[in-house]
């Protein structure tokens, strides 16, 4: 990694120097007309965006074909890679963060990931936002929810544009919209409890205001108007103003004025693809590859809007090349949403990105797929650290310039542009138990006395408790042989106190399951008097998330984690209180964990409300 770099004004292209002087509020990079190492920018065409880096009597030399090609080879010359070949086939090449679980990002904390985007060779990124901006005359939307002003969007998309990346605005127009229609001064544009009413000459008004907004404030002249999942679309308010009618048409007829209001602000439009191929589906599956879309259904699609394919979950090459084809099949180049996991993971999920993305990308790579963006979603509240995802977002960037991996390149990279060890950040990324993609925050918003998690996990996998306390010891002791130098690449202390409660709850678990059939009075009085220190170690925790949330989020949202820790402290205090009655002879047994299932679910709900109780009245 280089202690700086030096860049001459005089031989410099405009756009450049603006890029640079913007990098160097954090970066090493001195604006003179003189010094060595130099940097030396020199454009080429080329038919793939490329980067070329190479060291030339005494300067750093970077060939590139566009400025996001430019600025990835500025980080590898703060790496220190002097030798660099690189190209990628994507024309945009994106990501897409999630302001609307909850976690929206501070104005200064986003900048400070343009940079880093600028640097990995990132060139646009779309805020989803589905309620998190202001709209004017709308005091109900955004609501105490931390929506974004309309100068903040501007400052952030003038930034953006200086270091060359294209600030998208990324909405909803139909579905998941439950955080506004959820307020008496929606109930006249509402249909089902989280999509607008179609046919509604009011809905048409306030998603106008939707897209006049973005036009006015985003230089860039496309949106993603998003409508996607709108499983009971139709099957609300509007059957019983209207009627049952198939919702291909409903949707087309939407659709057709959302992008006439479009077309009104100059914007071009794109949407998530999936309603299409579920409404074609018997079971409503987007990846169902049974699924007929009706000729008159394709000729209806508008086309001035581009589909979107977001696919997470498939981790071969086939099933995407597949996808790709069913898309051109209905006249539409897609736009590829793949993704770095941040959803359903209390830090980055590494292993399903990289079993997901990295099939995705190579997919793409084969068929000439020209737009990729990787999503980062907050589902359930947001509780991931999401600066731990720069790790996942650097590999995604490396694999797309590169197409194979060089790990010591990567590792260069990320310590150059992130401030921080690459291997170090993927620690906690094996915090997930052996049940699939998910199986980190279950454990951790699982009620200790009912257990609803824990004992479906323990029939599926009778050793997976045991196997996890191990797990989560030797992650501990790696992090806390760990010098902690900067939390731009994840809260490594953060992680740390996680994985000690973590440690400490499931062993507590263990040591009930084992005590409690045989009323077993020393072994219960050890559990008891395990619960102070697990205490003390969740206040920690309660302190620790705090700390991550505010340095990089608006304060709004934190609340809801705050009220889930708070409920899980008072359940060990319960549990505490009851094993004390049990051991006094006040009560001969402990209701809830008499209450043990034989036979495991298929699956169980991984949302905190399904986790924390067996009730719905939560």
């Amino acid at each position: 990694m280089t202690t700086g770099l030096t860049w001459n004004p005089a031989n410099t292209p405009e756009k450049i120097q603006v890029a640079l002087r913007t990098l160097t509020e954090e970066y090493p990079l001195a604006e003179t007309d003189s010094g060595n190492p130099s940097l030396v920018f020199k454009p080429l065409i080329a038919e793939k965006r490329t980067c070329h880096v190479s060291r030339q009597s005494g300067n750093i030399v970077i060939q590139h074909s566009d400025l996001a090609s430019a600025l990835r080879g500025v980080g590898a010359a703060l790496a220190g890679l002097d030798h660099v070949a690189e190209e990628t086939p994507f024309t945009s090449f994106g990501i897409m963060l999630d302001c609307s679980r909850n976690a929206v990002m501070k104005v200064g904390h986003l900048k400070k990931w343009l940079r880093k985007l600028a640097l990995l060779g990132y060139n646009q990124a779309m805020l989803y936002t589905e309620d998190t901006y202001e709209l004017p005359d709308e005091p109900y939307f955004g609501y105490q929810r931390g929506a974004y002003s309309a100068d903040e969007i501007r400052e952030l998309d003038h930034y953006a544009a200086n270091l060359g990346i294209e600030l998208i605005p990324c909405i909803q127009t139909l579905g998941h919209l439950s955080q506004i229609l959820k307020w008496s001064a929606y109930e006249n544009v509402k249909d089902t409890s989280s999509v607008l009413l179609v046919d509604e000459e009011k809905t048409y008004v306030l998603i106008e205001k939707m897209i006049k907004h973005a036009a006015d404030n985003f230089k860039t002249r496309r949106i993603h108007v998003g409508m996607d999942e709108t499983h009971d679309l139709g099957r609300g308010r509007f059957m019983d103003l209207f009627g049952y009618e198939r919702g291909f048409e409903i949707f087309n007829r939407h659709l057709a004025k959302v992008t006439e209001i479009c077309k009104k602000y100059n914007l071009k439009p794109m949407i998530w693809s999936d309603m299409y191929f579920r409404m074609g589906s018997k079971n409503m599956d987007y990846y169902d590859k049974n699924c007929v879309i009706p000729d008159d259904v394709k000729k209806q699609i508008p086309s001035s809007v581009e589909l979107v394919y977001w696919d997470y979950y498939h981790d071969n090459e086939e099933f995407y090349l597949d996808w790709i084809a069913r898309h051109r099949a209905l006249g539409f180049e897609p736009i590829m949403g793949s993704g770095v996991w941040t959803w359903a993971h209390l830090w980055y999920g590494r292993d399903i990105t990289e079993r997901t993305a990295g099939p995705c990308i190579q997919a793409c790579r084969k068929v000439n797929v020209k737009e990729i963006f990787f999503t980062m979603w907050g589902d359930d509240g947001a509780f991931c650290e999401y600066d731990s995802a720069l790790a996942g977002l650097a590999w995604a960037a490396e694999y797309s310039y590169a197409e194979k991996i060089n790990i010591e390149n990567l590792s260069a990279r990320f310590a150059a542009v992130c401030h921080a060890d690459y291997n170090e950040s993927l620690i906690p990324s094996d915090l997930a138990v052996n049940l699939g993609w998910t199986g980190v925050y279950e454990i951790l918003w699982d009620d200790p006395l009912l257990g609803l998690f824990w004992h479906n996990a323990k029939l599926r996998v009778p050793d997976l408790w045991t196997d996890s306390v191990e797990r989560y010891r030797r992650m501990r002791e790696k992090l806390e042989n760990i010098k902690i130098k900067s939390t731009d690449g994840g809260d490594l202390q953060y992680a740390l106190v996680l994985v000690k409660f973590l440690e400490k709850k499931v062993q507590l678990g263990l040591k009930l399951d084992s005590v409690y059939p045989s009323r077993d009075k020393a072994g219960l009085k050890n559990v008891l008097d395990q619960i102070p220190s697990l205490l003390e170690t969740l206040d920690a925790l309660d302190a620790a998330f705090r700390t991550q949330w505010l340095r990089r989020n608006k304060p709004f949202g934190l609340e809801v984690i705050q009220i889930r820790l708070a409920g899980i402290r008072r359940r060990f205090l319960e549990l505490a209180q009851r094993i004390g009655e049990l051991l006094e002879g006040k009560i001969t047994s402990i209701e809830e964990l008499e209450n043990r299932p034989q036979i495991p679910l298929s699956a169980i709900s991984g949302v905190y409300h399904r986790l924390a109780t067996a009730s719905d009245h939560i």
